[in-house]
C-alpha cells in the first residue's frame, strides 16, 4: 500500500447501513486514516457521524434499540407526506452530534440528497449537520420530505444510492466505496423465530401498536375510522409468504403488499444507479453488502449488522493488501 489516506463514499439503504460503522471500525483498527466522506441517506447519517468524532457513541446508542423503541422513534403519521416523521431519530441524533456546522468538521463532509422540484442531485456541504442528514434520510413515501433553504429535499439515493463524485477531488491515498445493494450471493436471509417474517408483518405491528404510542387522543381515534383502517390494510399482505428477494426459479410469485412493492421498487432502482455511478467512478476498492443482509427498517438489528460491515471489510481489504 501506498499510503493509509482513505476517501470513504457511503451508499443508501436503510438499516444495512449500520454496515457502514463496522466498515469504519475496520479501517481504524488497520491503521486507515478517513480523510473525506461523502454519504447518501444512511450512509449520510453514519458519515456526518464520522466526521463529527461522534460514530462511536451513536453504535453503542444504535445498539441498544429494542423493536418498541425503534417504534416510537419512527414517530407514524398517517396525514404527513410520508408514512413515518422521523423527528424523533433526528432529535436522538442531533443530542449525539451537538451543534456543529459542516464547515466545522474535521473530515470533509458531503451529504447527498435529491432536490424533489428541481428533480436532481443535490450535495450539502456546508450548513449544519444535523439538517443535512436530515435531508438526505427522507426515504421516498416512508418519511417526509425536508424543506431546507427553500429547497424540497428527499433521500439522496434517489439519485445518487453511491456519492463516488463528490469525494473524486479528495486528497486521498485510497477510494473506497460501500455499496448496501449487493446482490444475493451471500445467502437468503432467514428471519428467527423472534422477529417478523417480512417488513410488511412489522410494519402491520407498528400501525396496530401505534394507538397506544401516540401522544393524544385526537391522533388515537384517526386509526379508528375508514381512512385509517385503509391505510392499515395497505401494508397487510405477505407475512406469510415466503422472502419475496429470494423466489426460487419456478416457484410460485409471492404476494406483495403495496409497501414490499414499494421498497423493492426503490432496491432494484438503486442498485441499477449504483451500477452505472462505478462504471463512471471506479474505487479502489468496493465494498458489497447484500440486500438480504437486513430489511430496510429493521433498525433494531444494530449490532448484527455492525459486525457484517466489519467482516466483509476485513475480506475485501485483506484481498486487497496481498
Amino acid at each position: 500500500m501506498a499510503g493509509n489516506r482513505v476517501a470513504l463514499a457511503l451508499g443508501s439503504g436503510g438499516a444495512r447501513g449500520y454496515a457502514h460503522i463496522g466498515v469504519i471500525a475496520e479501517l481504524h483498527d488497520r491503521g486507515y486514516e478517513i480523510v473525506g466522506i461523502a454519504g447518501s441517506s444512511m450512509g449520510a447519517l453514519v458519515g456526518g457521524l464520522q466526521a463529527a468524532g461522534k460514530l462511536d457513541e451513536f453504535a453503542e446508542w444504535a445498539m441498544s434499540l429494542t423493536q418498541r423503541a425503534v417504534l416510537r422513534l419512527l414517530d407514524p403519521s398517517i396525514t404527513a407526506a410520508g408514512v413515518l416523521r422521523a423527528a424523533k431519530i433526528l432529535d436522538a441524533v442531533r443530542d449525539i452530534l451537538g451543534e456543529v456546522t459542516i464547515e466545522q468538521l474535521p473530515i470533509p463532509y458531503t451529504a447527498v440528497t435529491t432536490d424533489l422540484i428541481a428533480g436532481k442531485s443535490v450535495w450539502l456541504q456546508r450548513g449544519p449537520v444535523d439538517e443535512a442528514i436530515r435531508a438526505s434520510i427522507a426515504i421516498p413515501g416512508v418519511i417526509t420530505p425536508h424543506i431546507l433553504d427553500g429547497r424540497l429535499l428527499a433521500d439522496g439515493g434517489i439519485l445518487d444510492p453511491l456519492p463516488m463524485a463528490p469525494i473524486a477531488a479528495v486528497n486521498a491515498d485510497l477510494t473506497i466505496a460501500v455499496s448496501l445493494s449487493g446482490s444475493e450471493a451471500g445467502g437468503r436471509y432467514e428471519p428467527t423465530d423472534a422477529e417478523p417474517r417480512a417488513t410488511t408483518e412489522w410494519l402491520n405491528r407498528m400501525w396496530r401498536s401505534t394507538s397506544s404510542l401516540l401522544d393524544t387522543n385526537a391522533a388515537r381515534s384517526v386509526l379508528d375510522t375508514q381512512t385509517g383502517r385503509a391505510m392499515l390494510s395497505r401494508f397487510s399482505s405477505a407475512a406469510d409468504e415466503d422472502d419475496p428477494d429470494a423466489v426460487p426459479d419456478g416457484g410460485p410469485v409471492p404476494k406483495m403488499g403495496s409497501f414490499e412493492v414499494m421498497n423493492r421498487t426503490i432496491d432494484i432502482a438503486q442498485a441499477a444507479l449504483a451500477r452505472h455511478t462505478l462504471a463512471a467512478y471506479p474505487p479502489d476498492l468496493l465494498i458489497e453488502v447484500p440486500r438480504t443482509a437486513c430489511r430496510s427498517l429493521e433498525f433494531h438489528r444494530a449490532a448484527e449488522v455492525i459486525d457484517i460491515g466489519r467482516e466483509l471489510a476485513a475480506q475485501a481489504i485483506k484481498a486487497l493488501e496481498c
